[in-house]
This record gives structure tokens, C-alpha cells and sequence, in this order.
């Protein structure tokens, strides 16, 4: 049985599910937390016991995309294949579901703005921990003997994070296959520069 600790938890999931959607369709600033809370299935009064306002909903669903995020970039990277499949897989992770929905919704650019407004400080944290997972990799393939560094494995991961932030504002637009085509195509340029030749 959960305690009570593991129902918060689960509630406030359960509120942060129902916000994205709600903010996917009505965008982050003509949404309410009536409308937030009518999509959890609570009143507002109780919403307000698990979040301060559509602000602290925002700033928790940001760290939980780079939770996510980092978990299952993770995950790829550490999955058995050539560097070109690992970083196509990893790098198709770091956008994950959140971000089909966000660009496939007619307020996807309103919703992606928040992160750099609202959930400043927290996309940034985020972004530090991705690349600290990158670079972790790098670190451990160069010593492995599958790729050849020629920065430093920070600087590296830095900047693989850098195009892929730069194919998301490319791709803000309902045709989120393009989007995934230029996370494969700079996968396959990011895995050629690395690779060691035979």
C-alpha cells in the first residue's frame, strides 16, 4: 500500500500530465488552473495544495522533461551498436514525447518560451545535467578506443546539445518527421567527425 508521500507524488503527476495537455491546448497563458484542474479531475482549491500557480507547474514539468530526458539518454547511449545508432537513439531521447506534442500544437513555440521565461534557472540545470551525460560517453568511448576526441568532452557535449536546441527552433512547425530527420542527420555527422577510422 502507498503512503501518503507516494499519493502526493502520484497526484501531482497526475496534475503535471493534465497541465501539458491543458497548455498544449489553450497555450501556457490563456490557460487557468481551473482549467488545469478540471483536467485532473480536482477543484482548484485542492490544486492549489500540490502547486502555488500555473508558474510552479511550468518550473516541475521543465525538470521533469530533463529527468526524463537524462534517463533515457542514458539508456541509448548505453545500448549495445555502432556510435551512429547510439547517438540516433540518444539524441531522438532527449526530445522524447514532450516534444511531438509540443510541435505538433499550435501554441508549441508559447509552450517552448516558457522554458526560457518562466523555468529559466531549471532548463538550464537541466541542460547542465544532458550535457554532463554526453560527456560522460565521450569520456568512456574515447577510452574505449571507439571515437577520437579532439575537444574536451564537456566542450563536445556542449555543443552536440547546442544543435539540437538549434533543430528544435528550426522545427517549430507541425511536421515533427523533419524534425526527426535533422536529429538523424546531425547523429550521422556527429558520429562520422568521432569515429575512429579502421
Amino acid at each position: 500500500m502507498k503512503d501518503d508521500a507516494g499519493k502526493d507524488q502520484g497526484k501531482r503527476q497526475a496534475v503535471l500530465e493534465a497541465a501539458f495537455g491543458v497548455f498544449a491546448q489553450y497555450g501556457f497563458r490563456r490557460a487557468s488552473m481551473g482549467d488545469i484542474a478540471r483536467a485532473a479531475g480536482m477543484s482548484r482549491p485542492a490544486l492549489y495544495q500540490y502547486f502555488e500557480g500555473k508558474e510552479d507547474i511550468a518550473r516541475s514539468l521543465v525538470t521533469g522533461f530533463y529527468d526524463e530526458a537524462c534517463a533515457t539518454i542514458s539508456a541509448a547511449l548505453g545500448a549495445p551498436g555502432p556510435v551512429s545508432e547510439q547517438l540516433r537513439s540518444a539524441f531522438r531521447a532527449k526530445s522524447g514525447r514532450a516534444m511531438e506534442i509540443l510541435l505538433r500544437s499550435p501554441h508549441g513555440a508559447d509552450m517552448l518560451d516558457v522554458g526560457n521565461a518562466i523555468a529559466a534557472h531549471e532548463a538550464a540545470e537541466g541542460r547542465a545535467r544532458m550535457v554532463a551525460v554526453f560527456a560522460d560517453w565521450l569520456e568512456g568511448q574515447a577510452r574505449a578506443g571507439c571515437i577520437r576526441l579532439d575537444d574536451p568532452p564537456e566542450a563536445l557535449a556542449d555543443s552536440m546539445i547546442a544543435a539540437l536546441e538549434g533543430a528544435k527552433a528550426a522545427g517549430r512547425s507541425p511536421d515533427y518527421d523533419s524534425y526527426l530527420a535533422h536529429l538523424d542527420r546531425m547523429a550521422r555527422i556527429f558520429a562520422a567527425a568521432l569515429t575512429v577510422p579502421d
